[in-house]
C-alpha cells in the first residue's frame, strides 16, 4: 500500500480554473482515493471511466479479448498499481502475495500449480509464493484433491474418457501423480464407462438412418477426441450400432 504523499505525487491535481486543464479527480484516473489510501477490505478498488466500481475478482480471466488471447495470458489490466510493466512493487511482500492469491481463488477455483504460475507471472518471488501456497493449503483454502475431483465431474459431464480427463487435469496444473490417482478412482467407479455409453447414445441418435460404417466412424472420432479407451468404444458401437 502506498502512502498518501506518494499517491498525491503520482496523481497531481490540476489547479482549478487552469484553462484547458480541468481539475482531475482520482476517480477519473480510475482509482478510488479512500481505497487507494487504506487498501480497503480487499485491497484497492478500481473504477471505469464513468466512475463505476470495477470488481477485479469478477473478471473472467479465461475470456478472450479482441486479439483472441485470454486475460490470464496478459499482464494485469491494473498493472498501473505496480511499476507499470506488470511487476509488483515488492516481490518479497508476503502480505501482498497472499492478498493476490485470495483474489485469484475468489475469482475461480484453481490448483496449487495454476495458482503458483499466476503469482509468479505477477512478479512475486518464488520463495514467497511457495510459502503462501503452503499456508493456504494448511488452512484448507487450497485443496488439490478436491479441485481434481471437481474437474473429473466436469469432464464426465462432457462425456470425456480417462485419457482426456488426465490431460485436462494436468493442463489445469494438477500434479500428474494426483491426476492419475483421481482418474483411477473415477474409472473404478464406472464414471468413464458411463460417459462412453452416453456419448454412444448421443451419436446413435444423431446418425440414425446412416450406414453403419459412417455411424461407427463418427463414434470413434468423437470418442477419440474425448479420450476414451478403444476397447470401450468397440463395446458401445457393437451394442448401439449393430
Amino acid at each position: 500500500m502506498i502512502s498518501a504523499e506518494e499517491f498525491l505525487r503520482r496523481h497531481p491535481v490540476a489547479p482549478e480554473g487552469d484553462a484547458g486543464h480541468p481539475v482531475r479527480s482520482a476517480r477519473e484516473d480510475g482509482i478510488r482515493v479512500d481505497d487507494a489510501l487504506t487498501g480497503g477490505a480487499h485491497g484497492p478498488s478500481f473504477c471505469d471511466g464513468a466512475g463505476n466500481a470495477i470488481d477485479e475478482n469478477a473478471i473472467d480471466e479465461n475470456a478472450p479479448d479482441d486479439d483472441g488471447d485470454s486475460r490470464a495470458a496478459r499482464p494485469s489490466r491494473f498493472s498501473r498499481w505496480g511499476k507499470g510493466n506488470g511487476e509488483v512493487e515488492d516481490p518479497s511482500d508476503a502480505d501482498a502475495c497472499r492478498e493476490a492469491a485470495l483474489r485469484l481463488l475468489d475469482a475461480a477455483a484453481r490448483s496449487s500449480g495454476m495458482l503458483r504460475g499466476r503469482l509468479l507471472d505477477k512478479g512475486y518471488a518464488a520463495g514467497v509464493v511457495d510459502e503462501v501456497i503452503d499456508r493456504l493449503t494448511e488452512l484448507h483454502l487450497l485443496d488439490d484433491r478436491d479441485y481434481a475431483e471437481s474437474v473429473v465431474r466436469y469432464c464426465a459431464g462432457r462425456m470425456m474418457g480417462r485419457r482426456g480427463t488426465v490431460m485436462e487435469l494436468t493442463r489445469k496444473g494438477v500434479d500428474r501423480a494426483l491426476a492419475t490417482s483421481v482418474a483411477d478412482e473415477a474409472e473404478s467407479e464406472g464414471v468413464f464407462e458411463e460417459a462412453a455409453w452416453e456419448l454412444g447414445r448421443q451419436v446413435a441418435r444423431r446418425t440414425r438412418g446412416l450406414e453403419r460404417q459412417v455411424r461407427q466412424r463418427r463414434l470413434w472420432s468423437a470418442g477419440g477426441r474425448k479420450g476414451h479407451d478403444p476397447e470401450t468404444l468397440r463395446r458401445v458401437a457393437h451394442e448401439l450400432l449393430d
